[in-house]
Parts: structure tokens; sequence; C-alpha cells
């Protein structure tokens, strides 16, 4: 079967219309402030080695789907991280440290914030205690090593090893840096957030005259999403049609969204797309998220492997993009929901459409990259 052919036989696993949907430019910027959003913009892109990552089109992608234009952020060229997570982790460590005494840093992490925040401590000449599950591959592990970090590694899923992240973390009096908010625990996840949203800014002038008119937004915990949405509050003049896609297998924004409130899932089987499965949406991107997304959609692994390849082949572009499962269920989702003509309509997805896709990471899991590849 032709590539042609085959992309167009794709489909997603499950379709949420949020009854709830109203997007408020007002109320999104009282939980991520339009100042947090600046301040984190003007301290980031005056790191050493700071540059735009690149806005690539998937031109071949695009004539396939019948589409207008599909834009790709690449996140793989993102300082030496490979994930758009440099920009949080790290910049919340430099944000929370100042005033503070305490001089070991820890987090629990699936892999790219972990890295983040070990680049961040090392930047900073403080400690750094990460904690991963047994899920974590020992290339990541080894990556935030290199960084100086302390890996621990917990028995269990990412839940256990946050849970274990805390406990110690309060034990030792040190500074939790966590991309996940809970009671008590709100301005650190705030503070990452407010650095992802350097995408959109950078985003927003890179598309130049153009009018994004779909954007598909990953979720795990929310803090990537509900970023973006408050970048699109902060810097977009008109509101795009707001899509999140989970793995089928962890997805806690839909199932939250379907019941109005917070509903925890429990994980069967771990999803390839390790950095997106969780089980739980964080309060502070719940608070954005429960309103401002217009649709949800879940994605199976079947077509994970091919996508990599095909952004690696240039079967998508005319660009070699190197894509991380991460990076796949934007593009994943945007051929499923195309393919199926009554959702096509329902979400307005036509010949005049502008998608932006996150391709937030890049080879960030090398040995997991590699086997994509060759699957």
């Amino acid at each position: 079967m032709s590539l042609n052919s085959e992309v167009l036989q794709w489909k997603y696993e499950r379709f949420l219309i949020n009854k709830n949907s109203n997007f408020n430019k007002k109320k999104i910027l009282q939980i991520l402030s339009a100042e947090d959003i600046d301040i984190a913009y003007k301290t980031i892109s005056s790191w050493d080695n700071y540059l735009s990552t690149p806005l690539i089109l998937l031109n071949k992608l695009n004539e396939k789907l019948k589409l207008n234009k599909i834009f790709y952020k690449d996140e793989s060229k993102r300082f030496h991280l490979k994930s758009f997570k440099a920009l949080g982790g790290a910049y919340a460590v430099e944000k929370i440290i100042k005033g503070n005494d305490k001089n070991v840093i820890s987090t629990a992490t699936a892999g790219n914030h972990g890295r983040s925040v070990a680049w961040g401590a090392q930047k900073n000449g403080l400690e750094c205690k990460i904690f991963i599950s047994e899920f974590v591959s020992e290339s990541r592990a080894k990556v935030m090593r290199n960084f100086g970090a302390d890996v621990i590694r917990v028995k269990g899923n990412y839940e256990d090893s946050l849970n274990e992240c805390i406990i110690q973390s309060n034990k030792n009096n040190w500074q939790i840096v966590q991309d996940v908010a809970w009671e008590d625990y709100k301005l650190v996840p705030k503070l990452t957030m407010a650095g992802y949203s350097v995408m959109m800014k950078e985003t927003s002038e890179q598309i130049k005259n153009e009018k994004i008119s779909h954007v598909i937004l990953q979720a795990g915990v929310g803090g990537m999403a509900a970023a973006m949405v408050a970048g699109i509050a902060r810097y977009l003049d008109y509101i795009p049609q707001i899509i999140v896609v989970e793995p089928d297998s962890a997805a806690c924004v839909l199932e939250s969204i379907n019941k109005g409130k917070i509903e925890k899932i429990s994980i069967e089987k771990e999803s390839i797309m390790g950095g997106m499965s969780c089980g739980e949406v964080s309060l502070v991107p719940w608070e954005i998220l429960k309103n401002s997304v217009h649709f949800c959609v879940t994605v199976s692994d079947d077509y994970i492997s091919k996508t990599v390849k095909y952004l690696a082949n240039k079967e998508f572009s005319n660009e070699k993009i190197i894509g991380g499962e991460c990076s796949t269920p934007g593009i994943v989702s945007l051929a499923g929901l195309n393919n199926d003509y009554e959702t096509r309509k329902k979400i307005n997805l036509n010949e005049n459409s502008n998608v932006l896709i996150f391709g937030c990471e890049g080879d960030a899991d090398e040995e997991l990259y590699k086997k994509l590849l060759t699957e």
C-alpha cells in the first residue's frame, strides 16, 4: 500500500466535543497572566544559544489530506535538550531559587522535564535529585546523569515516582520543581507553563499573515496544552479550534472534560508515548483547559513508528524531521479526524484550514527512536 493511500486509512480512537467550551481570554490570563508570559519570554530569549525553533510546512502531508497548510513546530532543535520542556523546568529552577535557601532541587519525570530541571540546576550550581519510574529508559536516565543529577529509579509508574519524590523532598528539605500542580503547590507549575508559552510567542511571529484555524495540543497532565492556550490568549487576536490529543490508554483530559471535573483514570497499559501516559490532569492546567478546549481526541500506539519514519524520510515534508514518539500524535490525530467525513465536518476541517501541530521532541530517547525507525 502506498503512503498516500495508507495515511488516508488512519483512524483516531475516541472523539469528544466539549459541551462547556467557552474560550474566555480574560479568564485564561487571570490563571497564567500576560505579565508572567512576557517575563518568561524576556528571560529565556536572553539565555545563551537561544534561537526560535523552526516552523516547518508539512507540505506533502498537506497535499494528501487536502488542507491549506499544516505547520509543524519542531522542538527537536530546542537548545541542546531536544524537547520543548527545556523551556519549562530550567526556567522554573532559575526563578524559584531566588531568595530560596534550599540548595537541592528535586523532581519526578518521564524524561524530558527532568532533563530540563537537571540542566537548570547545573546552570545554577545546585544539586539535583530526579525520580523516575521503572518504565523510563536507561538512555533517558543517562542524559540526566550527564547534567550532574542523581537519578533515583522507583518501582511502579510515573505517579509512584512523583509520590516518592514528594516524600523524600519533604523529609530532606529539597526544593521540588515539578510540572504538576496540587493543592498548595501551584507557583512552580505556573512558572513552568510560562516557559512553555515561548513556543506560541515564536509561532505567532513565524506565521506572519497566516491565520491558524486549528491547533492540536498533546496532553499528559495538561501543562503544555494549557500553556499554548494561554499563549493563544496572549498573542493571537482570534481563536482557532483547539483540539487536545492523548493516548487512548491515558485520556485523563478527555475523561475530565466529559465529566466536567477532574477524573483520575487507571492506566492499564503504558503507552509508547511515555511522556503522555498520565492518569490525572494537573490542577492549574485544568482551570484553563476545561472551558477553552473545543474537542478532545485519542489515538492508539499503532501509527507511532510509521509517523516517526515518515518524518525522518521526508514523506510528510521536503525537510527531514527528527520527531520522537510524543511528536507524532498531532499528525496521527489530524489524519484520523480528516479521514472521518462526519468528524471533519463537525470540526470545520477543509481545504481552507491552516493546522498547527507541535513536534514537541526529537530523539530525546535515542534508543527508542532508533527502534521506532526500524520497526
